[in-house]
């Protein structure tokens, strides 16, 4: 009787595997062949950790914006964007400063057809391990203006704006101390919408597409996982689209 039950047990395992895989299979937006780059400061694919058994502690769940992009594809985590031949669509999101080489790399590759999802956030609200000063913490002000002046756009932020989440009006993105996109001169073969209240720029870059997102509270861990699940997953796919 406990073989017949372990062995119920393991099909039943089997028929769930099996479901989800077929599933995925069928959903329009699962492309196993699709690369999808990551690259961030924030904690995404990794959890914050002093130490190595506490990196790899399963009681941590992982973090769910890392589910969404591996339903769209294979995650490939990426600390340069010096190479980006073998990446369909990047997620950059709160990015460390950008050497000069990567500047060009990556607007290269935009250029040439790359499909790019940003979020660049003036200042990150969501709470670090890790205290100020330490390589490790995610990076608290972003630092991109290079690539962003290339594009024809500045990243603003309003200091006197109420800090605490609400929502973006018109875009349903969560936002919280976000910052504000603008035109500027100077924009080489690249357009800009700027969306309402300046928080999401759509860019077409040459033979590229960018959808730019001035705030990361979108990405936090936050009770209201639903709600940002959505939203990344209606941003990703209007990146990626073809």
């Amino acid at each position: 009787m406990a073989r017949r039950k372990a062995l119920w047990c393991v099909l039943a395992v089997v028929a769930v595997l099996v479901a989800i895989v077929s599933w995925r299979a069928s959903s329009p937006f699962a492309q196993p062949d699709r690369r999808i780059g990551l690259f961030t400061s924030l904690p995404i694919l990794w959890n914050e950790a002093a130490a190595l058994d506490e990196l790899l502690d399963a009681k941590d769940q992982p973090h769910w914006a890392r589910a969404v992009l591996e339903d769209r594809g294979t995650v490939v985590p990426l600390d340069t964007l010096l190479d980006l031949a073998h990446i369909d669509v990047l997620m950059v999101a709160q990015p460390r400063p950008l050497a000069p080489d990567e500047n060009v790399a990556l607007d290269a590759w935009l250029r040439g057809g790359g499909r790019l999802l940003l979020f660049a956030d003036p200042m990150l609200t969501e709470e670090s391990a890790f205290p100020l000063g330490d390589r490790r913490r995610p990076q608290d002000v972003v630092l991109i203006s290079p690539i962003l002046a290339r594009w024809g756009l500045q990243l603003r932020f309003d200091d006197a704006q109420p800090s605490g989440e609400r929502e973006s009006a018109g875009e349903h993105v969560p936002v919280n101390l976000s910052g504000e996109f603008g035109l500027v001169a100077g924009g080489h073969d690249a357009a800009c919408l700027i969306g309402q209240n300046g928080l999401i720029a759509r860019c077409q870059v040459g033979k590229g597409r960018a959808v730019l997102v001035a705030d990361a509270a979108l990405l936090e861990r936050a009770a209201n996982g639903g709600a940002r699940i959505s939203a990344l997953r209606r941003l990703f796919d209007e990146a990626a689209a073809d």
